[in-house]
């Protein structure tokens, strides 16, 4: 596979609603395939074998194995956005519904494929990466949106600021979590995980900005003052 930092990788779009429905299955065959076997060992025939198409029928979509995993990344990555905006959607209408609800949506997002996005992200160099910054920008979005109907609730000063570190945060710990060796696995580990990532978050949401009271807790010239208060 190519090093190539910016190669676009283009393919023909479908253009009959059979054709998009035989694009899907062979991209959907790609990512089972990718994900039992890694992007490596994954050829051209296993997955028209999967899909159930010729290998022809590939061929003529996409001019080589790089092609098919450029469309793979693109259509996960989709489909992850898509998922994500979707469960905001149907959060419950409150501060700490939508932050479970970002929470819950990215841990499944991630345990879906927890090894392939790491290689896929890896194999496509920089072009991926990027495409990869663009899609964490667009769910962070989608946070920032459905939460700032709640705004009010938060207590610090900044309050997208702060919605802001709460979407860059989770995604993290749902990221690491994915690619840790004893990361949570089933629905009720996962519910479990994602409930402590919002209880967090709101915890943090809820608290006023500690600014005033570091600057109060020091003495003369900066030093912080640990002297016990006098008492009347």
């Amino acid at each position: 596979m190519t090093d190539e930092p910016n190669r676009r990788a283009h393919y023909r779009e479908p253009r009959q609603a059979r054709s998009a429905a035989t694009l899907a299955r062979v991209l959907q065959a790609a990512e089972e395939l990718a994900s039992t076997v890694g992007l490596e060992e994954m050829t051209i025939t296993g997955v028209a074998a999967r899909a159930g198409v010729s290998v022809g029928t590939i061929y003529r979509r996409f001019e080589d194995k790089e092609q098919l995993i450029s469309a793979l990344t693109e259509r996960m990555l989709e489909q992850r956005e898509e998922y994500v905006a979707a469960q905001l959607r149907e959060a419950d209408p409150s501060l700490s519904g939508v932050i479970d609800a970002y929470a819950q949506a990215l841990l499944q997002s991630f345990a879906d494929n927890s090894k392939l996005f790491p290689e896929l992200l890896r194999a496509r160099g920089t072009g991926a990466l990027d495409r990869g910054a663009r899609t964490i920008t667009e769910i962070q979005r989608f946070l920032l949106e459905a939460a700032t109907p709640y705004a009010g609730r938060i207590r610090r000063s900044d309050p997208q600021a702060a919605l802001d570190t709460v979407a860059r945060v989770i995604l993290g710990a749902c990221f690491h979590t994915s690619l840790h060796p004893d990361r949570p696995t089933g629905e009720a580990a996962l519910r479990r995980y994602a409930d402590e990532l919002g209880e967090m978050a709101i915890a943090y949401l809820s608290t006023p900005d500690r600014t005033s009271d570091r600057t109060s807790d020091r003495a003369p010239g900066g030093i912080p003052d640990h002297r016990p208060a006098a008492h009347a």
